[in-house]
């Protein structure tokens, strides 16, 4: 039903025949496909007889407490599973003030608004957690740290002080059970303040914390410890800290893991006093081992030191530009990265308060979260882009009356793939609440880079890239699709690179890819994890020439990262590369699909040598004929996708698609559950199979070394091309008569040299450059092939201002020397003021000069800050500025690389720019504004971002951190 259209009924306790009757006609309205034949009973299961998964059973357990005007606990809702379970639930709180009773922020919430600020200073010299969190108690204990949100106990302030206090009760406890410095500490806790007492009990008493999602469901606690055991195992854990129901059944189950001598409560640690001696850690030891999402099967246990947490939340806090100021809401599980590093650790590390909710609180009643966000003056907060539909789809009207979000100023989506319909719907549902939509901030992190690598940046808002969808499945190219085209998919950029981070994409071939060349992405960073705990094969499979390999797809365009899909996860069908997440969320608005449950994969073709494209969508409904309906809608779906129809198409029943803990799809289980024919699919006959995929079985392997020999083939070819342009450029240059013959030489052979390479060169606004007299072009630097497009494209010869390293090898000065190149020095300040009064004097005798102002180059796209010489010689001799952007020569030729790719180059001159007359400016003043304007028009039409500011924020920081060294 519609948002709003709910009426509150006044509290009373149903009897039994209502309460199924209401059960079983919301579970209908919620799913009209459940079996017409299922009648509810009081012992009828809500997950095995309705089908309902985890978010479904909330739902209904939300709305019937809407029916009947009583609140039930988080404990019940998450215990019940019969309506036997529920009528007792209603029963025990049948006093509770009727209806939902959403968190309630109390007076507290205007004392951390007024608190969050006061903070001038961060742990600047805090090279660990412990010292970090030392650092607040010695500067302000009593400050709020975590305001604890509970819906049936109510707010709890923790200050540093009580974080420290209880924190070294706990270690104390660690200790008396035995805990060794090194040793492994499972936890297996819900969030709360147990929790963070927990995990930095363990770090005080030495110990490694390991964070493990708790149950759902105590009637689970099997299945769930035994899922655990291996990661139990791989981290050599000697001590589960847990609550009191899952310690029965877990003492049964401890014979599984070897070494685990200890499961304890967090009870049975807070009694014993306080740990006087706290361990002494280091910026290299291990502050956590952070477990990846996904099978158990091989367990991956991310070792993260204190120095990766303090580098990687260094850096995050420069790209979203958090202070002590912001206030941090969250309901992220603790037992997660983004929650445990992003949120809380984040509040350690650098101040801010942080107002932490359970996730089933969110789950439970969306809407705490965006009133947590207004009552406490959130300014941060985000999520999975799943909680960002969920409140778009569950949240009623009545329920945010007089909302306000004008205080979220960060809204970061991330941890799954961000669809541009959910972030189209929430910023249409809630801006009428107060939300910004530049607030909505795409950003891409993982585990092993210990958080975050790529950020939108800040008040920027989301950028979608609509490209063509064959196009990309045909050649791996994201090529920009018509403003009204058909056959079109949209990609969500996840941003820039954080500060000190890089990212690149690769192709088949291992090399980096070009621009909007689809690959596999590839990260390096100082916070990147040194690999998987135990696992030396998984570890050494992480690094790629040095580079970290995340497992994900995509491609660069503009100097934003865009996620294509996961590397594992794409199907190759035919040549084509088929990204699942598309195709599955297309399926899910299939009516009787489950939403959120459906898998397409790749199966394995032997005889055909490509793959078999598998979908396997759940579905409640049984009634043969509906179920050839949603086939052949299916069918139809793929199809105008695709252009081709999947091989297989699996309906199957609740809970068959499995999932990670954090809700992603396991691909790879699915498929090995279908390949080993525990789907029970409808199989072709193989003759079929032969006769349809008999020409495509080849195309993969084909495309492949294509790909892979072409590349190369090239490479060697512009190597050779090179050499000989070389061979026949340098005497043609040195024994003309005049530098400008040299130049005209000189562009005449890049010219063919690009000709022969198959490079077009397109250059713009070729007007803009003077006929005649003196000039200052300033062009952007990406390649060693600036120069030989410049040379080629330019119409008049120009100056060119080379460093005076390259005036050392006879052979680059003569050749420089002779197209009229004069040498500057970088580093010597004298000489340096010597050669801006000898370009001006150029310059006044009518000879222009050409300028890299960056003065160097690097291999990631953006612009980076100006160098003043240019322009305090443009100043000086009264000289205009050209502008010139170069595009496309990055990605043909890397940087610290002399393999070249195909491509084409785009050569923009803009219109010129006049040094300022304005008396009252000195000539450095007037040359500092024409560098900014100049450069703020090139960052308009260079298509990269912009590297300028955040370069200088980092050079700063590394001169202080030089000076404090010295």
């Amino acid at each position: 039903s519609a948002p709003g259209s709910e009426v509150m009924s006044p509290a009373r306790v149903p009897s039994e025949e209502a309460l199924c009757e209401a059960i079983e006609t919301l579970a209908r309205r919620l799913h009209p496909n459940i079996d017409k034949r299922v009648r509810v009973g009081m012992d009828t299961t809500l997950d095995r007889d309705l089908g309902l998964d985890s978010l479904s059973r909330v739902e209904l357990l939300t709305r019937i407490e809407r029916e009947f005007g009583v609140s039930m606990s988080e404990r019940d809702m998450v215990e019940a599973q019969t309506p036997r379970d529920i009528l007792r639930a209603l029963r025990s709180r049948a006093a509770s003030k009727p209806g939902p009773r959403p968190v309630a922020p109390g007076p507290e919430a205007d004392s951390l608004k007024a608190e969050a600020g006061d903070l001038s200073e961060s742990p600047g010299d805090a090279k660990t957690l412990i010292q970090a969190l030392l650092w607040h108690i010695r500067t302000h204990p009593e400050r709020t740290h975590v305001q604890l949100l509970d819906d049936d106990a109510g707010p709890r302030r923790l200050s540093y002080g009580e974080l420290l206090s209880q924190s070294q009760a706990f270690a104390a406890g660690f200790r008396a059970q035995g805990l060794e410095p090194g040793q492994a500490v499972a936890i297996m806790l819900p969030t709360g303040a147990d929790y963070l007492f927990s995990f930095f009990g363990v770090l005080l008493a030495g110990g490694i914390p390991v964070p493990l999602y708790p149950p759902a469901r105590i009637a689970q606690i099997e299945d769930h410890f035994r899922r655990h055991a291996r990661i139990l195992g791989n981290a050599r854990a000697t001590m589960l800290v847990t609550f009191h129901q899952v310690k029965q059944v877990a003492r049964l189950l401890a014979s599984q893991v070897e070494g685990l001598r200890n499961i304890v409560t967090p009870d049975e640690l807070r009694s014993h006093g306080a740990l006087a001696e706290i361990f002494s850690a280091g910026a290299d030891d291990i502050a956590f081992l952070q477990y990846t999402s996904g099978s158990t099967g091989d367990p991956k246990g991310v070792v993260l030191t204190h120095g990766n947490i303090f580098s990687n939340a260094a850096s995050m806090r420069r790209a979203l530009e958090v202070s002590a100021s912001d206030v941090f809401v969250s309901w992220l599980p603790l037992y997660h990265d983004m929650g445990l590093i992003g949120a809380w650790l984040g509040s350690v590390l650098y101040g801010f308060p942080l107002v932490l909710m359970s996730p089933l609180s969110f789950l439970r009643r969306p809407e705490n979260w965006l009133k947590a966000i207004q009552d406490y003056g959130g300014t941060i907060s985000g999520g999975p882009n799943f909680g960002f539909e969920l409140c778009v789809r569950r949240i009623r009207d009545g329920d945010i009356e007089g909302l306000d979000l004008s205080s979220w100023r960060l809204a970061f989506n991330g941890a799954e793939p961000v669809s541009p319909s959910t972030i189209a719907a929430f910023t249409r549902r809630f801006r009428a609440y107060g939300f910004t939509p530049r607030a909505m901030t795409p950003v891409y992190g993982l585990a092993e880079a210990t958080l975050g690598v790529a950020f939108t940046p800040v008040n920027r808002g989301p950028r979608i890239d609509r490209i063509k969808r064959e196009t990309l499945a045909r050649t791996g190219m994201a090529v920009p699709a018509d403003e009204n085209g058909a056959d079109v998919a949209e990609y969500v950029s996840v941003g820039l690179p954080i500060p000190e981070f890089e990212v690149r994409i690769v192709d088949d071939t291992g090399q980096e890819a070009a621009e909007r060349e689809e690959g596999a992405l590839e990260f390096k960073g100082p916070s990147t994890t040194s690999g998987y705990f135990r696992n030396s094969a998984a570890s050494k499979a992480l690094f790629h020439d040095g580079w970290m390999v995340s497992g994900d797809r995509g491609y660069i365009a503009e100097g934003e990262v865009y996620v294509t899909g996961r590397t594992k996860d794409v199907v190759i069908r035919g040549g084509r590369n088929i990204h699942p997440y598309e195709l599955e969320e297309g399926i899910a608005g299939i009516e009787g699909v489950r939403r959120g449950c459906v898998a397409v994969f790749g199966a394995a073709e032997a005889e055909s040598g490509t793959e078999r494209l598998i979908v396997v969508a759940e579905t409640r409904e049984r009634d043969e004929s509906r179920l050839r309906t949603m086939r052949k809608a299916i069918d139809s779906l793929i199809q105008d996708l695709l252009g081709m129809p999947a091989d297989e198409v699996v309906l199957a029943p609740p809970r068959t698609v499995l999932k990670t803990s954090s809700g992603k799809i396991r691909h790879a289980a699915i498929r090995d559950l279908y390949e080993k024919g525990r789907l029970e699919p409808r199989t072709r006959a193989v003759w079929v199979q032969l006769v349809r995929l008999a020409f495509a079985g080849l195309a993969p392997s084909m495309r492949r070394w294509r790909r892979s020999a072409g590349s190369l083939i090239f490479a060697a070819y512009a190597l050779v091309l090179l050499g000989a342009g070389v061979a026949v450029t340098w005497p043609l240059v040195v024994f003309s008569s005049s530098p400008a013959s040299g130049f005209r030489r000189a562009g005449k052979v890049a010219r063919t040299l690009l000709r022969l390479a198959r490079v077009p060169l397109t250059i713009r606004g070729e007007t803009n450059i003077p006929d005649e007299g003196a000039f200052v072009l300033v062009s952007n630097h990406a390649s060693y092939l600036d120069g030989l497009a410049l040379v080629a494209a330019l119409p008049r010869p120009v100056s060119f201002i080379a460093k005076r390293e390259l005036a050392g090898p006879a052979f680059t000065r003569l050749f420089l020397i002779k197209i009229g190149a004069r040498f500057v020095e970088r580093f010597d300040k004298q000489r340096v003021l010597g050669d801006a009064r000898a370009a001006a004097s150029a310059l006044e005798s009518g000879i222009p000069l050409a300028y890299f102002a960056e003065g160097t180059f690097h291999r990631m796209p953006g612009l980076l800050p100006f160098q003043l010489g240019a322009f305090a010689a443009a100043v000086a001799s009264g000289a205009a500025v050209v502008p010139v952007t170069i595009r496309g020569t990055r990605s043909m030729l890397r940087g610290n690389s002399w393999l070249a790719r195909r491509g084409t180059i785009r050569i923009e001159v803009l219109e010129p720019v006049l040094p300022s007359s304005n008396a009252a400016q000195s000539e450095w003043e007037r040359a500092v504004d024409l560098r900014d304007q100049t450069r703020a028009l090139m960052l308009r039409h260079c298509g990269e971002p912009d590297l300028g500011e955040r370069t200088v924020l980092l050079e700063l920081e590394k001169q202080k951190r030089s000076s404090e060294k010295q």
